[in-house]
């Protein structure tokens, strides 16, 4: 099902599709093995893309990348989330809030990021501070021209290949009528910076291979030229990074649920069980039903949310609706699409045990499913008072 796409859309989601069948898929089963990507298939991967013309294609005309609106872009990722995360990262698509860089940060970390020679990663998350944004405890004060900073961050996702990382630091506080108010600063901070420590991170069940890690912070000493954006002013850099990231989590979401669905429509028409089909029995067939139309609802949530970002429309509840429905709609057809198969969707011999666990995780991270129900709510709510 598409969403009314022109001709030009229509061959961006056949070439991303192609290229996930052919440069993704025969990889997966030997990263889900050994939860690594070998540097030669990351790098020709890295390669594939950049003479698509696809590297940084979230990227603008303007600092010469591909310069693809939402919609087109929410059709890029869509196609990629058919296939492995730790293998598709490598296709690129640097942080889009890179094109907060100004002066010397241009040449030094937006230029590199775009043109593919150098990746980057965005830290956010600390042990006590996840949806609470707020309570972050990483801190940088001020010392002489300099920021001393000190904390922890985690769950930082391609940190292990990254040459720098766009961190997220509590510098300051103001006194409100509901309380204390951290001011949030980002950085750019190079990997071997005096002070910063990349580790290993937690092994995760879902996205094998597709590593998070851990960033210390110990007295490390960043000059004002690192600020990204305005000081305390990275809060507006964040909602512009949220917008893109939640898009992206739903139209994954649907890409998987569509492969998935495949594995599941071709099963339930080929394996014979009482002498029929079993896609003849309405035990199967209503949970063939059911899984594509929630996996074209999802769809056109999606691609309608990043439709009116491109008509600079608010999309805030829109985009919040899509990333909780997509997500959740991914755990529901991946279970079903077991159902059907029965024990044999837990073997390995199909990819949907991993699919499976993989889709546990799109409910988590960049905003729980509490967390898009709240944002939905609170717009409903608030005008009238509630």
């Amino acid at each position: 099902m598409q969403y009314g796409l022109t001709e030009e859309q229509e061959m961006i989601v056949s070439t991303v599709r192609s290229f996930v069948e052919k440069e993704i898929y025969p990889h997966e089963a030997m990263v889900e093995r050994s939860g690594e990507v070998p540097d030669e298939i990351a790098e020709r991967i890295k390669r594939k893309t950049l003479e698509l013309g696809f590297y940084a294609c979230n990227f603008p005309e303007s600092v010469g990348c591909a310069g693809l609106n939402h919609l087109e872009f929410a059709l890029v990722e869509r196609e990629l989330g058919r296939g492995s995360m730790a293998l598709n990262h490598f296709f690129g698509r640097p942080q889009n809030i890179l094109m907060a860089c100004e002066g010397e940060q241009v040449e030094r970390y937006l230029m590199p990021a775009v043109r593919g020679e150098r990746m980057d990663a965005l830290a956010m998350t600390e042990p006590g501070a996840g949806s609470d944004v707020r309570g972050m405890s990483c801190t940088a004060r001020r010392d002489g021209g300099d920021w001393v900073v000190n904390g922890t961050k985690h769950f930082i996702s391609g940190a292990d290949h990254a040459d720098f990382v766009i961190v997220f630091i509590a510098t300051g506080e103001d006194q409100t009528p509901k309380g204390p108010k951290k001011r949030i600063t980002a950085f750019l901070v190079d990997r071997g910076t005096p002070g910063f420590t990349i580790r290993d991170g937690y092994k995760s069940v879902s996205h094998r291979g597709y590593k998070n890690m851990i960033l210390d912070f110990d007295d490390c000493r960043l000059p004002d030229a690192q600020v990204l954006g305005e000081v305390d002013g990275g809060f507006e850099v964040m909602n512009t990074w949220l917008y893109a990231t939640r898009i992206t989590v739903a139209a994954m979401s649907v890409g998987r649920a569509r492969r998935v669905f495949d594995h599941a429509l071709s099963y339930a028409a080929e394996r014979e069980q009482f002498g029929q089909k079993i896609g003849k029995f309405q035990g199967v067939s209503f949970q063939i039903a059911d899984m594509i139309t929630e996996i074209d609802a999802a769809d056109l949530l999606t691609l309608a949310a990043a439709d009116r970002l491109d008509k600079g429309l608010p999309a805030n509840r829109e985009i919040a609706s899509a990333k909780l429905y997509a997500s959740e709609m991914l755990a529901r057809v991946t279970d079903a699409a077991i159902q059907i198969h029965g024990g044999m969707g837990l073997m390995d011999d199909f990819p949907l045990e991993r699919f499976w666990r993989d889709a546990r995780v799109e409910r988590i991270w960049d905003g729980t499913s509490e967390i898009q129900r709240h944002i939905i709510s609170r717009d409903l709510l608030r005008p009238l008072g509630a």
